[in-house]
């Protein structure tokens, strides 16, 4: 367990392997546990990084704001203290989002950009997530936090089809305050990448589940429309976290592209 102490809080971090650095971005509600297989995977040819977003597993949460844009700098300012000048980013859902984000904002950081089942508009986030992002269902769903990791339980088979997701996502839950549960998503259903995306000039690919119901499958489209020269992976019979219900052939299929020589786009 490692962490780096930021101007806005304590971010927590877990880091495998040796070679060059590769950095795993968890979505809304998740945290670095969620990487553990891609990292023991990939930490065999590369430095694995996976941190925890502020207001999520380990990270500080005594913060005003939890929006989008706090988790780009967050990641600036992680590679700058982890001595990173430049590597590849891998993120999960909102996590893509940001690894996309940091990729225009800061294109000399970044190599490669990596989303998976992330929405590039947040008009694709399904209903539910939409309406979590509104105060007063965040503080009812909190008030009944029972009842709703209960109700999680229930539905997770319809988010992954691994059978350790209820028990990760049980523990994510308890880690999150209603402030960074209302905040990030939020923020996240205002974001609308389009109009940036063209910005994209190193290698991106996209990987996505036909079965996704927490992001809008059809996102794959939206990618390429803004990257055409984007790489896009689809498995007909994963959902929303991939990289769990396809894990040897999401982790097989990052590798490869982590490994190919950066071509100009």
């Amino acid at each position: 367990m490692s962490s780096i102490t930021t101007d806005q809080g304590i971010v927590h971090y877990e880091v495998y392997g040796r070679g060059r650095p590769v950095i795993l971005l968890h979505g809304w509600l998740g945290s670095w546990g969620l990487w553990q297989e891609t990292m023991t995977y990939l930490g065999r040819y590369y430095r694995t990084y996976a941190l925890d977003f502020w207001g999520f597993g380990e990270s500080g949460k005594k913060r005003d704001t939890y929006a989008l844009q706090d988790f780009v700098t967050l990641v600036n300012q992680f590679m700058d203290q982890l001595g990173i000048a430049r590597a590849p980013l891998v993120g999960h859902s909102m996590g893509g989002t940001v690894s996309l984000s940091v990729a225009i904002q800061y294109p000399e950081r970044v190599s490669k950009s990596v989303v998976i089942g992330s929405p590039i508009v947040g008009s694709s986030l399904a209903l539910p997530l939409k309406l979590a992002g509104y105060r007063s269902i965040a503080r009812i769903l909190f008030e009944r936090m029972g009842i709703f990791r209960g109700a999680m339980k229930i539905a997770s088979p319809y988010i992954c089809s691994s059978p350790d997701f209820a028990s990760m996502m049980d523990r994510d839950l308890t880690s999150t305050t209603v402030e960074s549960f209302l905040l990030s998503i939020a923020s996240l259903r205002r974001t609308d990448l389009r109009p940036m995306l063209p910005q994209l000039k190193i290698p991106v690919m996209g990987m996505f589940g036909d079965r996704d119901n927490i992001v809008n499958p059809r996102e794959w489209q939206t990618l390429k429309a803004g990257v055409p020269h984007a790489k896009i992976l689809r498995w007909p019979n994963a959902q929303h976290f991939v990289m769990l219900d396809t894990a040897q052939e999401c982790m097989e299929n990052l590798k490869t592209f982590l490994d190919q020589e950066e071509m100009p786009a």
